[in-house]
């Protein structure tokens, strides 16, 4: 028997009339074309329209194509947000290369790893990172990088390293380049790297197809719709900034960019431009609710807000509606490109009580709109767990917003991917709605002020302290940052520290967000293997607290 013809493929195929790979960089365009007079970004004292950010994108992507930067090259930035840093999600991917937004709270050996293993060509600095930058391409095994300073009239201090500055190389660039689409959306868009629970940081390379998805899937889930004016609280090198550069051009708003977290600017900010969205971790809205400062009641502007990383204690939440920010929660990781999935409000929520709104709107939620499904999963048997707000299982996304995997480093991405899912790592169950609810961490991350931190890189630390014989950190609940990393050391026999001499060893050899903020001396509890019982030690600090509903 013949096999049947699909006679609906018969001449019907891809061509550039009906098929264009997927890519944020259209968004720019856009803009550019329908609102070319629109402001698309606003800092200081300076202002650029849609289409004077989509020449300064052009230009500077002409000026990266002159330096030999073209498909599958990678370009650093160190950049806090500013206008460049949000260009830069667009000029870099115009010449077909990759964005590797760098974390600026990072120390010069992880960003030496991180250089090294991308394969920076070119990195953008700003002053103020000058001296941690400097260090880390002294301390690179492999060719550095060359480097564009990005000056900022607002920051005092700090100095130029790099061979030229950023508007000198946007004047240089020609105001007509043709972006370099990708031949295929699954080609590469930005490289980011996710704390890892043991050794290095693992690269998450994520794709096109991904940015443009989960850009269009923000202004869904938070009622973006068009012409948002969004403030920049959350920082641009987290998971690209969640995505949100691409969104806002999508949707044609305004970038309010804001260099630095402080609540009275803030507040101007918002009175000013008339700020609707923003995002961010506990710790931002917290600070913002506590600022003597703080608009209430009538006073305060109405903002939607999406909040991220540790479920959000019910006094941030009540806070912020205190003071006009309405929050939605968001959940994901740096390999779903940030967010992934929501705590879709259901109708009736605004009629429950302050607390029992607050224990609704803490879950992790449901897929994002445009992601295919994030559920709770027994990894043994792959099978969904019951809906019954009790049986454990792992926190697992599919869909097009899931990474393409890890930089040169096959297994670990096939590890992550086994039985057709990401698997995240993260512990949780679902409720009677099919909502996911985090209740720990099995990989040991603790999540500070929205940033990830390896307790087993703090461990490794810890044991180069010459009076340490064994160490632990785990989270620990904190007002201010959500979690923070409590240390448990036992000391050598005959040995003595005091707390502050540990924080000040750590603090020495690592990021100070990552330092441990406390600790606890004593025998740590083990089990005949000698394996220390770390969830005895959350007990003894209540750490499950900082992530359970």
């Amino acid at each position: 028997m013949n096999k049947r013809q699909n006679h609906y493929n018969i001449g019907l195929d891809k061509t550039p009339a009906n098929y264009v790979p997927l890519s944020p960089l259209s968004f720019l365009a856009r803009s550019a074309a329908v609102y070319p007079d629109h402001v698309s970004t606003v800092y200081e004292s300076r202002s650029f329209t849609w289409a004077e950010t989509y020449e300064r994108c052009r230009r500077f992507a002409s000026y990266l194509a002159g330096k030999g930067i073209g498909v599958s090259d990678t370009v650093a930035a160190m950049l806090p947000n500013v206008p460049a840093m949000n260009e830069v999600h667009f000029a870099v991917p115009m010449t077909g290369a990759v964005l590797n937004a760098l974390n600026i709270r990072l120390d010069a050996p992880s960003i030496a790893f991180q250089l090294d293993h991308g394969g920076a060509k070119i990195i953008l600095v700003d002053p103020e990172f000058a001296g941690v930058i400097t260090d880390a391409l002294a301390q690179m095994k492999g060719p550095k990088p060359f480097v564009i300073d990005v000056d900022d009239t607002s920051f005092k201090g700090g100095q130029r390293i790099g061979e030229i500055e950023y508007e000198a190389a946007v004047a240089q660039g020609a105001p007509g380049f043709n972006a370099i689409p990708p031949q295929d959306e699954w080609d590469a868009i930005a490289l980011s790297y996710t704390s890892g629970t043991t050794g290095n940081p693992k690269g998450v390379v994520t794709h096109h197809r991904g940015a443009y998805l989960n850009a269009v899937s923000n202004i869904l889930a938070g009622n973006l719709g068009q012409h948002p004016v969004y403030l920049w609280t959350l920082p641009m090198f987290h998971c690209n900034g969640w995505c949100f550069p691409w969104t806002i051009a999508a949707s044609a708003g305004i970038n309010v960019c804001l260099r630095k977290v402080e609540p009275t600017k803030i507040f101007e900010l918002i009175k000013t431009h008339g700020v609707t969205h923003m995002c961010g971790a506990p710790i931002v809205y917290n600070t913002l609710i506590n600022a003597p400062d703080a608009p209430k009641g009538n006073a305060a502007r109405r903002i939607v807000g999406l909040i991220a990383g540790a479920a959000p204690p019910v006094a941030v939440l009540e806070g912020a509606e205190s003071i006009g920010i309405r929050l939605t929660h968001v959940y994901g990781l740096t390999e779903v490109y940030g967010p992934a999935s929501v705590c879709a409000e259901q109708p009736g929520w605004d009629e429950l009580s302050a607390p029992e709104r607050a224990r609704m709107k803490r879950r992790q939620g449901v897929p994002y709109p445009l992601e295919e499904g994030v559920t709770v999963i027994n990894p043994q048997t792959m099978q969904e767990v019951p809906r019954d707000g009790e049986t454990i299982g792992e926190v697992m996304f599919r869909g097009n917003i899931v990474m393409k995997g890890y930089l040169k480093n096959e297994n670990a991405t096939k590890e992550a991917f086994e039985g057709g899912w990401f698997h995240t790592g993260d512990l949780g169950v679902l409720d009677e709605h099919g909502y996911v609810i985090i209740k720990d961490r099995s990989k040991d991350i603790i999540i500070s002020g929205g940033e990830n931190i390896s307790s087993l890189e703090v461990e490794d630390i810890l044991y180069k302290h010459p009076a340490v014989l064994f160490a632990a950190v785990v989270a620990k609940p904190d007002a201010k940052w959500g979690e923070v990393p409590c240390a448990f050391v036992e000391l050598k026999d005959g040995a003595s520290a005091s707390e502050a001499d540990i924080i000040a060893f750590c603090r020495s050899h690592m990021s100070g967000f990552k330092t441990p903020k406390a600790v606890v001396f004593g025998p740590i509890p083990k089990t005949s293997t000698g394996k220390i019982q770390k969830f005895l030690l959350r007990n003894q600090v209540d750490s499950a607290k900082a992530i359970s509903a």
